[in-house]
């Protein structure tokens, strides 16, 4: 493990969608207690969890072919989540449990303070085309859910059971060769290009799309070309280059400055030549999916296994963690099973789902496959 990073907001990200209707809708899909979910909030949740553009990369329509595989395992997913979220809302609201002000800001501060300076995180919310309202809002729903967690059992690990966690899994806190790099990026992918020009122009050719997305592409490895020129020329500016022209927004504020990195925690081609450079050396301009990089790697460190001292707080954060996220499963399924749960329409029913997408499934092996065993570590 090359370290324990234990978010507890991240682990109760099952709870991102909130704000389901609390009274009689025409609209009405399912009704938790007396609580009625709507199509237009599955509709808003579902394009929110679909909008990421890898899945247009891969080939896969997920907003208009509503019947694949894909898009079926979603939607399931996505009613199954705002179901959740209307027996967890419907207890906080019985318990009461609100965020102050002031509990709201001094998360907001403690948040604010890892990133530097509120600018700073603006621009990586900008960049991850999140609003800091919605940030706000999802900070208080976080802030509520760790409060209510709090409500149903204290959790508490002593040193002894975060030693013996340690010493069975040791293997976990071995860390790999790493290198410590920099880099300058140019963001460049064709099928974004792509998009964005059939955006513009509806009625364009494929050929015509080709060679703009080229012509596109080439301009883009020129300007990184130029950027190369003037860092290898002068080394010493390259973290100065980095602030000023790096289209990599969370690292331009440190220099272009990425830290230590194992070598699979970056795309092949970016850590393929990071690793095979020695420190205070400049790569060539180097393309991987996100576009063009200008990488200078500033040190290495051999593999080697964290000490207990040094694990020990990640270890209790993360034990303890796992025991909440424990409790809040057990907690649900209580509230599920006393729930009146209504599927005002069928085509929103979980178990609906669940047959369409082994129907959907079956008919292509290699979905079949992964379904397979997906369900089979599940049953573990």
């Amino acid at each position: 493990m090359n370290k324990l990073k234990v978010i507890f907001t991240v682990l109760l990200a099952m709870f991102v969608f909130t704000g389901c209707s609390l009274k009689k809708n025409d609209d009405a899909i399912v009704k938790v207690n007396n609580t009625v979910i709507t199509k237009s909030d599955f509709e808003k949740a579902y394009d929110s969890v679909t909008s990421n553009n890898m899945f247009s990369q891969m080939g896969i329509d997920l907003k208009n072919d509503r019947e694949n595989v894909f898009s079926l395992m979603m939607q399931e997913k996505v009613i199954s989540e705002l179901i959740v979220n209307a027996l967890v809302n419907n207890e906080m609201e019985k318990l009461k449990i609100n965020v102050s002000k002031e509990e709201l800001e001094q998360a907001e501060k403690e948040i604010l303070a890892k990133f530097g300076s509120k600018d700073q995180f603006m621009q990586i919310l900008k960049a991850n085309g999140v609003t800091y309202d919605k940030f706000k809002k999802d900070l208080e729903e976080e802030i509520k859910i760790k409060k209510f967690v709090d409500t149903i059992g204290i959790v508490s690990v002593g040193e002894a059971e975060a030693k013996k966690y340690y010493l069975n899994n040791l293997d976990k806190f071995k860390y790999p060769q790493k290198v410590r790099a920099s880099h300058i990026l140019i963001v460049a992918n064709p099928e974004q290009i792509k998009a964005k020009l059939k955006e513009d122009n509806k009625d364009i050719t494929d050929e015509e799309l080709n060679k703009k997305t080229e012509e596109e592409m080439n301009t883009l490895k020129k300007q990184a070309e130029e950027l190369h020129a003037k860092v290898k020329k002068a080394p010493s500016t390259f973290a100065k280059i980095a602030k000023e022209n790096s289209q990599d927004v969370m690292t331009a504020q440190r220099g272009g400055d990425l830290g230590f990195f194992a070598k699979d925690e970056m795309v092949e081609a970016f850590s393929n030549k990071a690793f095979s450079m020695k420190p205070n050396t400049i790569s060539e301009v180097v393309q991987t999916p996100y576009g063009y990089h200008i990488i200078m790697v500033t040190d290495r460190a051999e593999a080697g296994t964290l000490s207990f001292e040094q694990s020990k707080k990640d270890i209790i954060n993360f034990l303890e963690s796992q025991d909440k996220v424990d409790i809040l499963k057990n907690k649900i399924e209580a509230l599920r099973k006393d729930a009146k749960i209504e599927y005002l329409d069928e085509n929103y029913n979980p178990e609906k789902l669940q047959e369409k997408i082994k129907k959907a499934a079956a008919q292509n092996p290699q979905v079949q496959n992964q379904f397979g065993q997906n369900s089979e570590e599940q049953k573990k």
